[in-house]
């Protein structure tokens, strides 16, 4: 006898599937990464206690709930522009309405704030200031994704300094800053303006139509893209010189290495950008991304390798 989901069954799924789609996926991926990054850094090698997994888990919702929020808030926004830019989108593919996306929203933002709320003031502070700036980002009249300067600096503020410091004081329960962290904070700060640049060369149409002035509309794509390379390329030379000079307690030759290998792949794969198709464009960002999400599978690493 032939087998038939049931029509609930599917539409369950397909509103699952259009949830993961609307949450941004790369997005929470980072996020998550950074989070456990982080609290492994806080550790020092040693394992962590009951209440330490719990601090650990309701951080990690805190800072989801506060992704969503922010990705949600931008799509609700730009419903318009990503019709052009990003079809396939929940909004703007007609899957979730305006009302349900900013139920989704208004539940994820105020879930994140309740809950980082419980937690103390450090992670309170981080997702708070996240979901200040990430509403600036977006919501007219301030909508600072107009600009370039200020779109990017929202960007690397929120992804470079408050997660990374911020989380660090959460899970550390304070002061001082280790250098690791803030060789880390300064690596992604940089990292997340080749990110944030990167980003806008697929959206030329729709920024273009919307008026969204971006550095790929001003100074066109072949030069940003070179930006975001040589951006990326810096960081790792950064660490490879910080990892034989300034981070004693991190396995430096380590850290090094991979940079390096890093580098080497960076540049083997941007043989294979085209600027003319949107789908290597698509391709190569994701990659980007990619290489961001290792950053905090490396730190952690060479940090606990030389601790634990």
């Amino acid at each position: 006898m032939e087998s038939r989901s049931h029509p609930l069954a599917t539409s369950f799924a397909q509103r699952l599937s259009a949830l993961w789609r609307f949450s941004r996926p790369h997005t929470i991926i980072g996020t998550t990464l950074s989070v456990w990054g982080l609290f492994a850094i806080s550790q020092a090698g040693s394992w962590p206690t009951s209440p330490e997994w719990r601090s650990l888990l309701w951080a990690w919702l805190a800072c989801l709930g506060g992704n969503l929020y922010i990705v949600g808030l931008n799509q609700l926004e730009d419903i318009d522009i990503d019709r052009i830019n990003k079809p396939t989108l929940p909004l703007a593919s007609g899957e979730f309405s305006p009302r349900q996306g900013w139920t989704i929203v208004a539940l994820s933002g105020l879930g994140a704030i309740a809950l980082a709320w419980t937690q103390g003031q450090w992670l309170f502070a981080t997702v708070a200031i996240s979901l200040l700036i990430g509403t600036a980002y977006s919501i007219p009249p301030i909508r600072l994704k107009r600009f370039p300067f200020w779109a990017s600096f929202c960007i690397f503020t929120v992804r470079g300094m408050i997660v990374n410091v911020g989380l660090f004081l959460h899970f550390q329960g304070g002061f001082p800053i280790i250098p690791e962290v803030w060789a880390l904070t300064v690596f992604v700060l940089i990292f997340t303006f080749a990110i944030a640049i990167f980003k806008d060369i697929p959206d030329l149409e729709g920024d273009k139509r919307y008026q969204i002035s971006t550095l790929t509309l001003r100074l066109g794509a072949p030069a940003v893209a070179r930006l975001a390379l040589i951006t990326i390329s810096i960081c790792d030379l950064l660490m490879v010189v910080a990892g034989f000079t300034l981070l004693t307690d991190m396995n430096g030759p380590l850290l090094a290495a991979i940079h390096l290998l890093l580098l080497a792949l960076l540049w083997f794969r941007r043989r294979t950008l085209d600027l003319g198709d949107r789908t290597s464009i698509a391709a190569f960002y994701q990659f980007i991304w990619k290489l961001f999400f290792l950053e905090y599978l490396v730190f952690p690493l060479t940090y606990v390798v030389v601790n634990s």
